[in-house]
């Protein structure tokens, strides 16, 4: 099959699996195409397997069942760079900007971490709101036109957060600390993992401070100005992004 560059955007739909030249979409999403769009068989969407895309035409819709048939596959780029972003809980409204905005950005997974300042009862809920996060990362990566959903991982705490492995483990710290672009790597990769830490309402403690520290996180600044968790978020994530992005692009 021919590789299919897109020009004309569409709508992107994750399915469970790919058999051969065929896949069924179920659920919310296929009731969306069926009663919302109104689709019928013959029109072309792109689908995922959260691994790779293809472009695909209806063939069936029905209800809550929509079967498409292979056309050709979809050429996505691999990401620069991996990244897992460890967010300290917030709000949950404003922790879904996070994921939202940081699936978007193209991280591979997020690690909501309770921290000493996290607001009381946020790290006991998490696990109820773990599905609608996976949910709200599942649509960003649709309208994003990612091949893959980041893994929305079970909520930890710090002395936990701080034993995520990666290549380079970058603490973010309003203190005096290094601008990020002046201590990334000279020669990134896009095999690199990135571990990124943000944290809460009101910052970190300075025992937080001294345990990533001790435990050989990198501390770094975005900036001299004080910034909403989810505002370091992204703003950290397209930092990452696009540094790895350019090096990639320059070899």
């Amino acid at each position: 099959m021919a590789q299919y560059n897109s020009i004309l955007a569409r709508r992107r739909f994750f399915v469970d699996s790919v058999h051969h030249d065929s896949a069924s979409l179920g659920g919310d999403d296929a009731r969306h195409l069926t009663r919302v769009l109104r689709v019928q068989p013959g029109q072309q969407y792109e689908i995922s397997d959260n691994r790779s895309a293809w472009l695909a035409e209806i063939v069936e819709a029905r209800g809550a069942r929509v079967l498409f048939r292979i056309l050709e596959p979809i050429y996505t780029p691999p990401p620069p760079v991996r990244i897992t972003l460890c967010a300290a809980l917030i709000k949950f409204d404003r922790f879904e900007w996070i994921v939202e905005k940081a699936t978007e950005l193209g991280v591979e997974s997020i690690l909501p971490v309770e921290a000493a300042r996290t607001e009381k009862g946020l790290f006991e809920a998490s696990g109820k709101r773990a599905e609608r996060w996976r949910r709200i990362a599942r649509e960003s990566a649709q309208q994003s036109r990612r091949s893959t959903i980041p893994e929305i991982l079970p909520a930890v705490r710090f002395g936990r957060a701080l034993t995520q492995d990666a290549d380079y483990r970058y603490f973010l710290d309003e203190t005096a600390a290094p601008p990020l672009l002046s201590v990334l790597p000279s020669n990134p990769a896009s095999s690199d993992r990135v571990a990124v830490l943000l944290g809460p309402e009101g910052g970190w403690t300075d025992d937080e401070r001294r345990l990533s520290l001790d435990a050989a996180w990198r501390a770094v600044s975005l900036g001299p100005q004080i910034l909403r968790a989810e505002t370091a978020a992204a703003a950290a994530t397209a930092v990452l992004t696009a540094a790895w992005l350019t090096a990639y692009n320059r070899t």
